[in-house]
C-alpha cells in the first residue's frame, strides 16, 4: 500500500493506494489542530501494510507542510520504506481532467498558483490569470475573494479524487533519501518587526 499525505493547504488529505494506483481509501478535512493526523492514519490504514509513503512538499503553509512531511518521513523511516515527493500545486492540477489554474492557500488572502506550462507563483486574488477555471483547497474567505474578481472554480463533481490525482502524480514522482527531502517555500521570512 502507498500512503499519500498532503497537509500543505486549507484542507489536509490522506489517501491509501494499492501499488497499481487504485484508491483504497481517502480522508480529507480542514487543516489545523482538529486534523488528528496520527489517528486518521491509524484509521485509514486499519492494519494494512504500508510499503511506500508520498508527501506533498509545497508550496504551502509553513507549519502545515512540516506537520505532514515530518509525519510521513517518520512513518517511512519507521517502516523502512521509500518516500516520494509530490508538489502541492501539481497535485491539485492533476485533479482536473482539463487544463485548470491550480491554487493553494498562502495566507493573508494570498494564493499560490500554477497555470499550465508555467512555474508556481504567489499572488493576490486580482493578480491571478483569469482564462482558466481554478482547482484547489482554500479558506472560505480566500475563495470568496477570488470569486469576487470574476474567477470560477471547476465543480468538484468534475474533478478526480485526491487519491486518483495522487496516483497520476506517483507515476513520475521522485523517491528521495530520507535526509534529502526538501520543502518548497515561496515566501521569505524575516525576523524584523
Amino acid at each position: 500500500m502507498i500512503l499519500v499525505i498532503d497537509t500543505s493547504s486549507a484542507f489536509s488529505a490522506l489517501a491509501l493506494l494499492n501499488l497499481d494506483g487504485t484508491m483504497v481509501a481517502e480522508d480529507i478535512g480542514a487543516s489545523g489542530p482538529g486534523f488528528d493526523l496520527p489517528a486518521r492514519f491509524r484509521e485509514l490504514t486499519d492494519g494494512r501494510t504500508v510499503t511506500k509513503v508520498a508527501v506533498a512538499v509545497g508550496p504551502g503553509s509553513f507549519t502545515g507542510l512540516r506537520v505532514g512531511v515530518s509525519f510521513g518521513l517518520g512513518v517511512a523511516i519507521g517502516l523502512r520504506v521509500p518516500i516520494a515527493t509530490l508538489r502541492t500545486l501539481h497535485l491539485q492540477a492533476a485533479r482536473s481532467p482539463e487544463p485548470a489554474l491550480a491554487v493553494a492557500e498562502a495566507g493573508r488572502g494570498r494564493v499560490y498558483y500554477l497555470a499550465p506550462g508555467s512555474e508556481p507563483a504567489l499572488g493576490e486574488p486580482a493578480e491571478l490569470p483569469r482564462r482558466l477555471p481554478m482547482v484547489g483547497w482554500l479558506r472560505a474567505t480566500t475563495e470568496e475573494a477570488l470569486l469576487e474578481t470574476g474567477m470560477r472554480f471547476r465543480p468538484e463533481s468534475e474533478l478526480r479524487t485526491f487519491g486518483a490525482a495522487a496516483a497520476i502524480m506517483l507515476e513520475s514522482a521522485p523517491e528521495v533519501a530520507y535526509g534529502s527531502l526538501r520543502l518548497e517555500y515561496m515566501q521569505a521570512f524575516s525576523t524584523r518587526a
